[in-house]
């Protein structure tokens, strides 16, 4: 089984608010790897969880640690880091 983890920073002026955490939970959940996200000021949530994700509190610039554990994981990873170097393409 393959893991992945990846750092990413979140790059939209207004962080992980509802819209982005609805596009990055969507993104996960069309992978069977089991994917957490989260910062050093945070417990590891479900990336495929739109509420954990609120959580996070993840303002511009907040550092993510994405990782991944599965079959796709690094096919998830790669998507994911994606949409978050795009800003959510907000």
């Amino acid at each position: 089984m393959a893991t992945a983890t990846k750092k990413v920073k979140i790059q939209n002026r207004l962080g992980m608010h509802a819209r982005p955490a609805t596009e990055f939970a969507k993104v996960a959940g069309k992978y069977a790897a089991n994917i957490t996200v989260g910062h050093q000021q945070s417990e590891q949530v479900d990336a495929k969880s739109i509420m954990q994700l609120m959580m996070l509190a993840a303002t511009e610039g907040t550092e993510l640690t994405i990782n991944a554990d599965g079959s796709d994981a690094d096919d998830a990873i790669a998507e994911l880091t994606a949409l978050v170097d795009s800003g959510f393409n907000e």
